[in-house]
């Protein structure tokens, strides 16, 4: 049977047995940008993503789950469709087939929705998907209040990237714009640009986090460029021993967003 209903306890459940199936091809091709894109949707793949993103009103359209873990997912029992372990395999982006695949709806973010935001993260030109995932995901954990890509990032619906954020993607705004546009609607922020090997550095801990700032990441390969640098009103960098040459992107950024949070933990804690 390439399509039917699955008996599963007391219900009835859409089930799909055939790779070819129309849903499942379409649900295939959005391991690709072009039709992420396209078509407004993306996937989530695994328990936890799927139950945060759920958490947070996103919308998910289709879960495709295996029958050994349809209980797990009872908290979304009418977007549930059985598939077999190779149409699991033939949608899903890794080695390891997750227990579930949803399908959902791209969450729909402008510089309109962060403009009241004080705590902003700029990530410049990051083309590794799983530092981007962790960079995300280290700016919920310390209450970073928004994030925006810039140049050549890569895409934040790629499914590596939503994996690495563990849920996190769905707790924090992420949008898309260029330096010029970030420049202007936050007018008043402190930027404040992470370099390397620059005399005129400050380190992060003496920065003052209290007034709204924009701390900007750039590549591994290549920093921030002269564009962003421009714009900095402080340049930071985390002190590392001289037999160290530099820190994983995703390292970096979890320990500025942290110190950058420490006042506010203390606030709370007090």
């Amino acid at each position: 049977m390439a399509q039917g209903l699955a008996k599963t306890g007391r219900s009835l459940m859409q089930e799909i047995t055939s790779v070819s199936n129309n849903k499942i091809k379409e649900a295939a091709k959005l391991h690709q940008k072009k039709y992420r894109t396209e078509s407004g949707l993306f996937l989530i793949e695994g328990y936890k993503p799927i139950f945060e993103a759920f958490q947070q009103k996103a919308h998910i359209e289709t879960v495709y789950v295996t029958k050994d873990h349809i209980k797990k997912f009872g908290f979304i029992t009418d977007k549930l469709v059985v598939v077999t372990d190779a149409v699991m395999e033939k949608i899903s982006t890794t080695d390891t087939k997750p227990e579930a695949v949803a399908v959902a709806e791209q969450l729909k973010f402008g510089t309109d929705n962060i403009k009241n935001k004080k705590r902003i993260a700029l990530i410049e030109n990051v083309k590794d998907a799983g530092n981007l995932g962790t960079l995300i995901r280290s700016a919920a954990a310390f209450s970073i209040d928004a994030i925006v890509l810039c140049g050549d990032t890569t895409d934040v619906y790629n499914p590596k990237v939503v994996r690495s954020t563990v849920g996190a993607l769905f707790k924090i705004p992420v949008v898309k714009a260029d330096l010029n546009e970030v420049k202007k609607v936050f007018p008043s922020h402190k930027f404040v640009a992470t370099v390397v090997n620059h005399k005129d550095v400050v380190k992060p801990e003496t920065i003052d986090y209290k007034e709204p700032f924009v701390i900007m990441l750039g590549s591994e390969a290549d920093g921030l460029t002269k564009e962003a640098l421009k714009i900095a009103d402080i340049k930071t960098t985390i002190p590392i021993s001289s037999n160290t040459e530099s820190l994983n992107l995703g390292v970096a950024a979890s320990i500025l967003f942290y110190i950058s949070s420490k006042i506010n933990f203390e606030m709370q804690t007090n």
